[in-house]
């Protein structure tokens, strides 16, 4: 059996019955099905076969349990406190078809975060934290289990290594049968300044193991997904944890000082600069007249020498 997330480089079969591919050799270049002949107008025997099993693979992937302890435990090596949540959908079941529950708590999480910040209220602290990280489970365990340790890991050694500022991190919270809104309303209640949500990505027919992260300034409940900023495909045969800090050229995001007046980190939102016209809307708004629209993209991109997040808009 092929493990999961392994480049599929199975020979194309020799038999008199099949024709070969004059893009075999591309095989090697990636995972996709390409290149695979056929018998006739069918697929040949060993394509079709490793095409079942990438398809068993991927629904193993959605209904694996996700062992919240394990991750706990590696998580906690790291340093990190960590807080166990759990969303509004009791089972896999219901979280598979009730998508809304999955974005928000259930009461007893919330109850939760609520004694967590009257402790914290008790000895006397009240500052926000600069970033919170919520791990979700998702739509695939086995790639918060295969990924998220190593990728927090990651990014805390660059955040650590930032000489010009420290960094102030919330306790980590693992949400079950979660959904990516529901970093939102955690990270609110965590009194975090922004959050990255770790969650296990909807699994591919040749990617189970694929980790996603959102990113989000401000986060709190209700927010739509024109708020997030998004990083996919992150698993050592996609984009490696040391590579994903360095994606894409477009806005880089960095704490910036905060004025004694914010008391917080400063920043422009999108739904702010979107209000002043000077960010085009998403599809997913409502419709209306455009802004103006600059030529600036909305993304996160973690430089490998700048650890932080820059929160306002390089033009």
């Amino acid at each position: 059996m092929t493990p999961p997330g392994t480049l599929q480089t199975e020979p194309v079969e020799t038999s008199t019955h099949v024709t070969p591919s004059r893009w075999d050799r591309l095989r090697q270049y990636t995972d996709a099905r390409i290149a695979l002949g056929r018998a006739g107008h069918s697929l040949p025997t060993v394509p079709h076969l490793a095409f079942q099993l990438a398809h068993a693979q991927a629904r193993d992937a959605v209904h694996l349990p996700f062992d919240a302890l394990g991750v706990e435990q590696s998580l906690q090596a790291l340093g990190l406190e960590t807080l166990l949540l759990h969303s509004a959908a009791a089972d896999r079941s219901t979280y598979l078809q009730r998508p809304d529950l999955g974005r928000q708590l259930n009461a007893a999480s919330r109850l939760r975060l609520g004694d967590w910040r009257q402790q914290r209220a008790g000895h006397g602290e009240h500052a926000r934290f600069d970033l919170a990280f919520v791990v979700v489970d998702g739509l695939s365990a086995l790639a918060v289990h295969q990924n998220a340790a190593a990728l927090v890991s990651a990014l805390l050694a660059q955040l650590r290594a930032d000489t010009t500022q420290r960094w102030s991190i919330a306790p980590v919270a693992l949400v079950e049968q979660g959904r990516v809104a529901v970093g939102d309303e955690t990270a609110e209640a965590l009194q975090a300044s922004a959050v990255v949500v770790l969650i296990g990505e909807r699994p591919g027919l040749s990617s189970p193991d694929s980790l996603g992260l959102y990113m989000t300034w401000a986060p709190r409940a209700g927010l739509t997904d024109a708020s997030r900023n998004c990083i996919s495909n992150v698993r050592p045969a996609g984009l490696r944890y040391a590579d994903f800090a360095r994606v894409g050229e477009g806005t880089r995001y960095r704490r910036q000082p905060a004025a004694p007046a914010a008391g917080a980190i400063a920043a422009a939102p999108a739904q702010r600069r979107r209000a002043e016209g000077r960010v085009g809307r998403s599809r997913t708004e409502a419709r209306g007249p455009r802004p103006r629209q600059l030529s600036a993209r909305r993304c996160f991109v973690l430089k490998g020498r700048s650890a932080g997040l820059r929160f306002t808009a390089q033009q």
